[in-house]
């Protein structure tokens, strides 16, 4: 699938997002490397440790339905450009990232934007 694709998928599902108290929708579009897609968005608690963000909702979905190697993950909000994941999301994402590494997909001003997962986290934690 084809990263446009991907992001098309992000900015669709944001629209869903639960964002009661931040006002900050996000979505995510998460591709296997099998193929499959999977989609999160963000929803929000008034007991704010309670909220998931869109990238884990997309890694679970993918997780519950057997899926557990990533190739690239899309990642949208209306809010605003280059939206990146919150360093939570990073490490769940490095836990799961194939051996090539995940590509991180953001959408900038113009086009999209693409990053290593590995440059923004690097030497992420394993045991």
């Amino acid at each position: 699938m084809e990263y446009q694709e991907l992001m098309k998928k992000a900015k669709k599902v944001s629209k869903n997002a639960y964002a009661k108290y931040s006002k900050f929708k996000v979505g995510a579009c998460l591709l296997t490397e099998g193929g499959k897609v999977y989609e999160g968005c963000n929803f929000e608690n008034s007991s704010y440790g309670l909220s998931i963000c869109a990238e884990r909702n997309a890694v679970g979905s993918a997780i519950a339905d057997g899926e557990k190697k990533f190739v690239a993950i899309a990642i949208y909000s209306p809010k605003m450009y280059d939206c990146l994941p919150c360093g939570a999301c990073r490490q769940v994402l490095h836990e799961f990232e194939i051996e090539n590494g995940m590509d991180i997909i953001t959408l900038g001003k113009e086009d999209i934007i693409v990053r290593k997962l590995d440059e923004l986290l690097p030497q992420g934690f394993d045991l």
